[in-house]
């Protein structure tokens, strides 16, 4: 063992420990240990730099640019709505929810589909009186195996296909991976399905309850050629909304306040919900539903430019003691009212006619800029937005879901590459207005992090290499008699799927690839077996909350405990394991 093989090891050492104690940014870490292997002379300039020029870095780059379009156009709520159905049995709703999660995880990134369902997956434990947490974890876990059947369905798949074209290897193509994922996916779904309401606890998550919550007075309307016209309130997502309730209906000066679920939606009904702050922007991904107050179109704003801002108002305000009309609050501010809370309570009754007191918190349809503007100034003790509020924009939703399907034919007729496809379904979608510049760097920089891990754990990858250690560690497994091609991926599987746990699933990936192409040169055989060995041993993280985003995403909402995730990861991890393992070389020989 040489000085630089000692000292890179020792590095990759510590970023493991780091990254497993979460006690620094995952993004810091890795930056860390790309500048110290570059000062100390491991890795050249261009080599440190190359990983955040990698093809399979711009892809999930890319790839954010498409989500967003899907989000912000309402196309990616109106798939779940249309997908998840109206489950009546807990059966059911995980069946339900695991197809639709896998299929939409196979052509979107995970994480996005994981946050978009999770409101549907609360509402549905709310209709069932079943614990969220029954839900919620088959939820993440029916992501990660449909992000396994395709190229693009997860980030790790197209890292390590970067890898690949860089040693000038052939690239994999969107469907190649179905081979295995989808079997993985057939019986991880049956053993969910089987197993999983008994392994799973039942535990309240953090739910924000209503009584506990403020509680608003908001009203919608259904507006000519709505696709609400003639349905049910079932049928509409009416029933059980995760954050409210629907209490009455007006239509054509009558008012109807016991509904049920079977009464029939008509054009121009006024519909009046009661709930918390978040069940205004429930409420605006329904598409078919708009604000009940005309001041909302009156403002000079397009719908990417909208969002939800509550506020207090202080004593300055200007308005104190005057109804919201002789204050001309919407002329004033650019904003328009939805409803009014007081000591936590809602304002019933007409919007304009309340008097507005010192202390009211406002729920507001406003600009992105009235934060900013209003803010720091002492008009409101308080200005707080609501977090992913602004209203799709359902009119484009086909259009962005065409430009998606465009995208995927690109690449599986061999026209384009993932990477060219997505670039071109990008620039459509945002020619198209599906998705502004603005929106489409603002989600960029959000997964910002996520690309710097996966930038710099390229350049702690190659360290491995040009230091020897790579080399080093394979020959210990050949002294250790490891001559087996099978026993050879085995170890690689299991190498990789220890590090995921403990790292994140990219750094885990690109750390192991030249492991795993050091090996295929020493058997003699195809270093194919071994590079899926490793993307499906990245993405199939099940036993802790730390190796992939999904898994932690659903840990607050449904209450989990880490042990939780051992009871039914660690089966689900030895099942992915000897589905893999079984299957690799079947499709892929040695």
């Amino acid at each position: 063992m040489t000085p630089e093989i000692l000292f890179t090891l020792l590095i990759v050492l510590g970023v493991l420990i780091a990254l497993a104690s979460n006690r620094v940014p995952a993004e810091v870490t890795m930056m860390g240990a790309m500048v110290i292997v570059l000062v100390t002379g491991i890795i050249t300039p261009r080599q440190a730099l190359a990983g955040f020029a990698n093809p399979g870095l711009m892809t999930v780059g890319v790839l954010y640019i498409v989500a967003a379009a899907l989000r912000d156009t309402g196309a990616i709520y109106w798939v779940a709505h249309k997908l998840l159905g109206q489950p009546k049995t807990a059966f059911g709703s995980q069946l339900r929810l695991i197809a639709p999660t896998a299929l939409l995880s196979a052509f979107l990134n995970n994480t996005t589909v994981v946050a978009m369902m999770i409101p549907a997956v609360q509402e549905w434990a709310q209709r069932l009186r079943l614990s969220a947490s029954k839900l919620l974890m088959p939820l993440s876990y029916a992501a990660i195996l449909g992000g396994t059947c395709t190229l693009i369905g997860t980030s790790t798949n197209l890292v390590v296909d970067g890898l690949v074209q860089q040693k000038g290897l052939p690239g994999f193509h969107i469907f190649d991976l179905t081979w295995v994922g989808l079997p993985l996916l057939v019986i991880g779904s049956v053993f969910l399905l089987l197993f999983g309401r008994r392994l799973l606890p039942s535990r309240e998550g953090l739910v924000e309850q209503l009584e506990n919550a403020r509680e608003y007075h908001v009203e919608m309307r259904i507006p000519e050629g709505s696709p609400l016209h003639n349905k049910t309130i079932q049928e509409a997502g009416l029933r059980n909304l995760t954050h409210g309730y629907l209490t009455e209906i007006q239509r054509d000066g009558h008012l109807y306040t016991a509904v049920g679920p079977d009464m029939q939606l008509q054009t121009g009904d006024q519909l009046a919900f009661i709930g918390a702050p978040e069940t205004a922007r429930e409420l605006q991904r329904i598409n078919g539903l708009v604000p009940a107050h005309g001041a909302v179109h009156k403002l000079n704003l397009n719908t990417h430019q909208r969002c939800l801002v509550e506020v207090v108002i202080g004593p300055e305000f200007p308005g104190v003691n005057q109804t919201v009309k002789e204050a001309a609050f919407r002329t004033r501010y650019q904003a328009a009212i939805l409803s009014i809370s007081r000591h936590g309570l809602r304002l019933p009754g007409k919007v304009g006619e309340r008097v507005l007191k010192v202390g009211d918190t406002l729920l507001l349809d406003t600009g992105e800029s009235f934060i900013e503007q209003y803010r720091y100034r002492r008009d409101f003790m308080l200005v707080s937005p609501l977090r992913d509020s602004t209203p799709p924009d359902f009119r484009k939703a086909p259009l962005a879901t065409g430009i998606l399907g465009l995208m995927i034919l690109m690449n599986v007729l061999g026209w384009f590459s993932v990477l060219e496809a997505a670039f071109l379904a990008a620039g459509l979608l945002l020619v198209t207005r599906c998705v502004t510049v603005n929106r489409a760097r603002m989600n960029v920089s959000v997964n910002l992090p996520v690309l710097v891990v996966i930038g710099a754990s390229f350049a702690l990858g190659t360290a491995l290499e040009e230091s020897g250690a790579a080399g080093w560690i394979v020959d210990g497994l050949f002294r250790a008699h490891i001559t087996s091609p099978w026993m050879a991926l085995v170890l690689i599987y299991v190498i990789t799927a220890l590090f995921t746990e403990l790292i994140t699933n990219n750094a885990a990936a690109v750390l192991v690839f030249p492991l795993a192409l050091g090996v295929a040169e020493q058997l003699g055989v195809s270093p194919t077996p071994f590079i899926v060995a490793v993307m499906f041993a990245a993405s199939a993280s099940f036993m802790t909350p730390l190796g992939y985003q999904t898994n932690l995403m659903v840990m607050g909402p449904g209450g989990y405990r880490f042990t939780d995730y051992l009871r039914i990861g660690v089966p689900m991890s030895l099942l992915a394991g000897a589905v893999s393992i079984t299957l690799i070389p079947l499709v892929w020989p040695f």
